[in-house]
């Protein structure tokens, strides 16, 4: 058991070996100032870039759309567009493009006002050179990070896969090897979860594993099902039963003979059918409506409720007996919140499903897109994380997801909780604010924060060191992008 779920999790080391270089950074410079150009260009020679440039911005904008560079480095002052207005429709077209802006007229509204129209840096001329060199460099890090941070989540997508199920956290895993134990000897199991976890895949994949899995899996939610209607769904009835019975019909458990039935939300089955489930998972017996005949069956029954059985039975809305009939064996899958570290597996897992599904090329999220799921609560779980996905892949125009293109409740609920927290404030606090907030715009970098907001380093750890003794969380941490 152990080594399977090992074998299934570890990433062979000739799939190591078979993984291809990153390709060279291309890199695009736009700068009216056909000097600045070639200084630039020859200071960054060495690096591991392929270099292009512009006089035009308007010439610019049309190599951008043809090459696509991961890196541009644009000038903010000249004729026909402003650097501010290429950066815009930079980011409309490609939102992962990493966009350096570079002025000789600095001023701190117009770099906080790059920052948040997506710029990565903001660099003031005359240009420090080592600097400059510096900070492609990281870049050319970061986006060689990326590549491979690509391949590895396409790895850990196939490795961690388990009968359908995505997961490598240790409450995954832990499930994991619940199922298989008890796969092969159930008769009846009790899932339980958060409505959206998966619990339907708990089922399949018990099903999937066991003997019976050649023979049917049957599967009937009992809460969307009409109450008049379980009993006639579950044990079939026979012609003349009761009005509309024209012909004899099998229900779910003599369908399913020999196989598994999937009795979801089994919480909302009502009390005077309980008793007669019961009858089938005790002596293996069915009987048909308007029937005296009673047939045997073979069955092994999974069970799922997103209620608590234990408070239904002090109720008295779920019988007691019924309880500890289903729950012999009960597994419990957990919240998406409560397993955060497959956020990636699974956003990479619904990116290429529905970039296949939509015949979209989607290649993965930004990193503002993958802050605002990392902050999200998921609610809704995974269905909810499965939705979003669906709905950010097919707005999205580019070939990364971006905040734009989330649903529109999950943008809302990100800016409410901002507006929100800022009420009636003194000076002091709107400083203390005004910073974390570009800190957060500037990924954690203290250095550039202090530069824009025109404070010394000593300053900003002041105001940042208020800022926690204030309690207040502060989101600083580098996400990896998962896109090209």
């Amino acid at each position: 058991m152990a080594s399977k779920l090992v074998a299934e999790q570890n990433i062979s080391n000739e799939s190591r070996k078979r993984r291809p270089s990153p390709p060279a950074i291309k890199l695009l410079i736009i700068d009216d100032d056909p000097q600045n150009l070639e200084i630039i260009s020859a200071a960054l020679q060495q690096h591991h870039v392929d270099i292009t440039a512009a006089t035009d911005p308007e010439e610019g904008l049309e190599l951008f759309s043809r090459r696509r560079p991961g890196i541009v480095l644009c000038d903010l002052m000249m004729p026909k567009l402003s650097g501010m207005e290429v950066l815009e429709r930079i980011v409309a077209i490609d939102p992962a493009t990493e966009v350096i802006l570079m002025t000789a007229h600095y001023s701190t509204d117009s770099a906080v006002e790059a920052i948040k129209k997506g710029a990565a840096d903001y660099l003031t001329k005359p240009i420090e050179l080592n600097r400059l060199r510096s900070r492609v460099a990281t870049l050319v890090d970061e986006a060689e990070k990326r590549f491979r941070s690509a391949q590895l989540d396409q790895e850990l997508v196939d490795n961690y896969r388990f009968c359908g199920i995505i997961g490598r956290s240790p409450l995954m895993v832990e499930m994991f090897a619940r199922i298989q134990r008890v796969a092969p000897h159930y008769r009846t199991v009790l899932v339980t979860g958060a409505t959206g976890t998966g619990k339907e895949l708990v089922a399949r994949a018990l099903h999937s594993l066991t003997p019976a899995a050649p023979k049917q899996l049957a599967v009937c939610n009992c809460s969307a099902v009409a109450e008049s209607l379980v009993e006639s769904e579950l044990f079939g009835y026979v012609k003349g039963a009761f009005t509309g019975a024209l012909q004899d019909k099998a229900g779910l458990f003599e369908y399913a003979n020999g196989g598994t039935v999937f009795l979801d939300e089994i919480g909302e089955m009502p009390l005077n059918l309980q008793a007669k489930l019961l009858r089938v998972l005790q002596n293996h017996e069915i009987q048909r409506i308007g029937s005296p005949a009673v047939k045997k069956v073979d069955l092994r029954v999974v069970a799922a409720t997103h209620r608590d059985l234990k408070a239904l039975v002090r109720e008295g809305k779920f019988r007691e007996d019924l309880f500890y009939r289903l729950a012999v064996v009960q597994i419990t899958v957990p919240s998406l919140s409560e397993r955060r570290e497959d956020l990636p597996l699974l956003e990479r897992h619904f990116i290429e499903r529905f970039s296949a599904e939509y015949k979209k090329p989607v290649h993965g999220l930004t990193r503002r897109a993958q802050a605002v799921f990392s902050r999200h609560a998921w609610p809704g779980n995974v269905r909810q994380l499965e939705n979003a996905i669906a709905n950010a892949c097919m707005m999205t125009a580019t070939e990364v997801v971006d905040v734009g293109d989330l649903p529109e409740n999950m943008r809302a609920g990100d800016t409410v909780a901002s507006s929100d927290s800022q009420g009636l404030m003194n000076m002091e606090e709107v400083q203390r604010r005004h910073a974390a907030r570009v800190l957060e715009e500037l990924g954690g970098n203290k250095l550039r924060a202090a530069e824009i907001l025109g404070i010394s380093r000593g300053t900003l750890y002041r105001l940042l060191r208020d800022t926690a003794a204030s309690g207040e969380e502060l989101e600083v941490n580098e996400l990896p992008i998962n896109s090209n």
